[in-house]
């Protein structure tokens, strides 16, 4: 396992949560890093991503406003900022990334063309 993710847990609905993504240096510094979420009985779809330069960010519509991500380079680590929770965003949450392909396509194609996952951590909001 190389994508890492902490942070994950139980708030109520319009609490906050903060995860985090750790991954190796050689990944971190050239590949499409984003957060990816698969509720029960859905598919698993794109959250929100960022790139390895220049820090461009792509947010799903259903998350802007409310989750933002981040770069920590000290850390080689992404971290997803969670606010105004609602019940629907409960899901296991994968951090993963991809090297070859437009942030765009990371975040919106069904299923995500990621070429690494990490083993996902589970945001309950109730």
């Amino acid at each position: 396992v190389q994508l890492v993710e902490s942070g994950g847990g139980s708030v109520p609905a319009g609490g906050s949560l903060r995860l985090s993504c750790t991954a190796p240096k050689d990944i971190y510094d050239n590949y499409n890093l984003g957060w990816f979420r698969e509720a029960p009985g859905k598919d698993r779809e794109g959250v929100v991503g960022i790139s390895p330069i220049a820090d461009t960010t792509v947010t799903r519509d259903f998350a802007k406003g409310r989750f933002t991500i981040s770069r920590d380079n000290a850390k080689n680590a992404v971290h997803l900022q969670m606010n105004d929770l609602r019940i629907e965003d409960t899901a296991q949450y994968y951090c993963g990334a991809a090297r070859y392909r437009t942030l765009w396509n990371m975040i919106h194609t069904r299923p995500p063309p990621v070429d690494l996952w990490g083993q996902g951590t589970q945001v309950t909001v109730s």
